[in-house]
């Protein structure tokens, strides 16, 4: 039996505080498709934390250069995502920032966020961080970037799922 491979999502913000924004949407859906796109700043979008810069690597002068429009963004993500849930590893960050890029948008989405909490047990919690690392590993993905965190996530999902299932099916003797 295939494991699920839930959907997931990560977004990249311009900075940690309430006045940060969307930069950069990351998806993997179970199926294996990917969309992934840098978020061009609304004109009323000014704050910018260079920390956050750093730790992403996205200037504000390669979004002004090849992010899309939030109308753009929104529509895209409605049509990838339309009557789906996408799971969110920091839906507290992630649910702000995505609420404000579709009310700047003026559209409403067509899919719903949950956080990725619900859907995990707790012995996979257990072994996340440490399974996430060896993911990152393998993966060899040194990046910070929103496409491959999702990834990163998804597959963290998948192996924590299949070790505790693994355990569950060993002998007893």
């Amino acid at each position: 039996m295939q494991p699920l491979r839930p959907n997931i999502i990560d977004i990249e913000a311009s900075g940690f505080g309430v006045d940060s924004y969307p930069i950069e949407v990351g998806i993997v859906l179970s199926t294996g498709q990917k969309y992934c796109t840098l978020i061009k700043p609304a004109d009323d979008w000014l704050y910018w934390d260079q920390k956050a810069e750093l730790v992403h690597g996205l200037s504000l002068e390669l979004l002004w250069s090849h992010g899309k429009p939030i109308h753009t963004v929104t529509r895209e993500l409605n049509t990838f995502l339309e009557n789906k849930t996408v799971y969110s590893d920091g839906w507290v960050v992630d649910k702000p920032w995505l609420s404000r890029l579709f009310y700047s948008s003026g559209i409403i989405p067509s899919f719903f966020l949950s956080s990725l909490e619900y859907i995990l047990k707790e012995p996979q919690m257990e072994i996340w961080t440490e399974t996430q690392r060896q993911v990152m590993a393998d993966l060899a993905l040194t990046r910070h970037r929103a496409s491959t965190d999702a990834l990163v996530i998804q597959e963290t999902y998948v192996r924590t799922q299949q070790m505790q299932t693994e355990k569950i099916c060993l002998p007893l003797w």
